[in-house]
């Protein structure tokens, strides 16, 4: 697999128009990081780290409207891709949906939303768009 953190996006994505209750991803550390972000900022129900096997999953609870059957998340969209990594500095910090949505980097400091960089003005690889 060249693109894990695609083929990430792209299960949540399937499982969103599939209307899929819970998706179970291979877990890796950055894996990890993106559904702690994605819990904290309310894209996602919950979610638990099994380890079983060499690798582990992820099992993800995906969050839906009651009333409308919408999902949560609207889009997911990968960014920075391994034929082109996308940098960015703290000044020039992309807004999603003029920051409504969230853009996911990995800078020196870990994994952080945009509004968390731009706050500890520093920047990294843009990883995703979720909104």
């Amino acid at each position: 697999m060249t693109d894990p953190i695609a083929d990430y996006l792209t299960r949540l994505r399937n499982a969103i128009k599939a209307k899929h209750r819970v998706v179970e991803v291979p877990a890796s550390n950055l894996k990890k990081e993106i559904t702690k972000i994605l819990f904290d900022k309310g894209y996602i129900l919950n979610f638990k780290f099994v380890d079983d096997g060499p690798q582990g999953a992820i099992k993800i609870a995906l969050k839906y409207d009651l009333v409308n059957k919408v999902n949560a998340i609207r889009k997911l969209e990968r960014v920075s891709t391994p034929g082109l990594r996308k940098y960015i500095g703290y000044k020039d910090m992309p807004r999603v949906l003029n920051g409504l949505g969230i853009a996911v980097l990995s800078t020196s400091k870990g994994v952080m939303t945009d509004k968390e960089a731009r706050e500890l003005k520093i920047g990294g690889e843009v990883l995703c768009y979720v909104y």
